[in-house]
């Protein structure tokens, strides 16, 4: 099973941008979907994006649709989500996450998820 380790959360004001990334090790990280979810205070986890293994198709939430992308490097063995025009209802724990299913949006489909970072976007 592939392990998962996020970086580079951290604090922006509004209207800046962030990159986070995430680190894989164990399992051959090319297999796998990968994709990123987030948990805002008193919130449900929700589905942002998601790559295909080969990193040539995403799919993307609304609510982050031409401000976020999703891309991957395989030969590092690393996801990352750039994150362009925050707004403070971007703010939350982001976490990567893997799964063996492609296309799917589902919490239930994941077999294993990073331990999160926190992205904090101030007004």
């Amino acid at each position: 099973q592939v392990q998962l380790v996020e970086s580079g959360g951290g604090l922006v004001q509004a209207g800046g941008s962030l990159s986070v990334s995430c680190a894989a090790s164990g399992r051959t990280f090319s297999a796998y979907a990968m994709t990123w979810f987030r948990q805002a205070p008193g919130k449900e986890r929700e589905f942002v994006a998601a790559i295909i293994p080969s990193g040539l198709s995403a799919d993307y939430a609304d609510s982050v649709k031409g401000r976020f992308t999703v891309s991957r490097d395989n030969d590092k063995n690393t996801l990352y989500l750039q994150m362009n025009n925050l707004k403070p209802e971007d703010t939350a724990v982001y976490y990567c996450a893997a799964s063996l299913i492609i296309g799917s949006r589902k919490q239930s489909d994941i077999i294993s998820w990073g331990q999160g970072t926190q992205v904090t976007v101030s007004s």
